[in-house]
């Protein structure tokens, strides 16, 4: 509870105050200890005391955008986890995939979800995109100093834009460094130790205006030839039905493929590499 608590049950001025569109700003104020980006660290690295997070891939398709993530999580060279999910939804409109450490990602990307929510219910709208992607960029940039001790996390963006002028190439991706900058990408982008890659892939096979279908297809690949060459990237598990997770965003809003659907495509690319293993 915020500093300066009244024991008499009587919530803090912070509390009933005018209050402001950002959730992060509040609790900056009313409670700043619970900010990742605030709370002590020892000394020293620690990059190899927590799972991590990898691999993300985004791409723009025929109205609307495509993301999609592997399910394994390391710590060194263990398997910390084996079907983390790593591809969220930010908000009707917009998604949200993390790599890195994956403790704080999870953490950051709820308290996201939380950001875009409060700003709907102050200001009765929703962020623009450009306007959600400066927020994402702003809370990263308070996570630098745990990322300098190699505490780093790094999301992906995309989303529908709803202001764009052509719905059918509404579909945008933007990317971030360890500082928070953010930068808007053009196609396809891929984040995470398999990234160069899953990155390598959709060079090779990307054309602007395929369809969401295709675009889901090409992920699913890309995310294949990462884990072909990254020990930290998993690819499809069909013994334990592990499936990549992959959700798009269109004017319709967001959207989880099911699993039956994402088997369906993991088999069916795991057949094709049977027959040409190198894609």
């Amino acid at each position: 509870m915020a500093a300066g608590f009244d024991p008499s049950g009587r919530l803090p001025d912070v509390f009933t105050n005018a209050g402001t569109s950002s959730f992060t700003s509040f609790l900056s104020k009313a409670a700043p200890e619970m900010l990742p980006g605030r709370r002590p660290l020892p000394p020293g690295m620690a990059a190899d005391m927590a799972p991590h997070a990898t691999t993300i891939v985004a791409i723009v398709a025929n109205g609307g955008v495509v993301m999609a993530g592997d399910r394994r999580a390391t710590m060194g060279n263990l398997i910390a986890q084996r079907d983390i999910e790593k591809v969220h939804p930010a908000d009707a409109h917009s998604l949200v995939g993390i790599a890195g450490t994956a403790g704080i990602g999870i953490e950051l990307m709820r308290l996201f979800q939380v950001e875009l929510e409060h700003y709907e219910k102050i200001e009765g709208a929703m962020l623009s995109l450009d306007g959600k992607a400066n927020r994402l960029a702003s809370m990263i940039r308070g996570n630098l100093g745990a990322a300098m001790q190699g505490l780093a996390v790094i999301p992906l963006f995309a989303g529908y834009d709803l202001a764009a002028k052509d719905p059918a190439r509404a579909g945008r991706i933007f990317s971030f460094d360890v500082t928070g900058g953010p930068y808007e990408e053009t196609g396809y982008d891929a984040i995470g130790s398999g990234s160069i890659f899953a990155r390598s892939a959709l060079k090779k096979r990307f054309q602007p205006g395929i369809s969401i279908d295709e675009a889901v297809r090409l992920a699913v690949e890309a995310l294949y030839d990462a884990a072909d060459d990254d020990t930290a990237t998993g690819g499809p598990d069909l013994i334990r039905r592990i499936y990549p997770v992959v959700m798009t965003a269109t004017a319709e809003g967001t959207h989880r493929l099911t699993e039956d659907e994402m088997s369906a495509i993991a088999e069916s690319v795991v057949a094709g590499r049977m027959e040409n293993p190198g894609g």
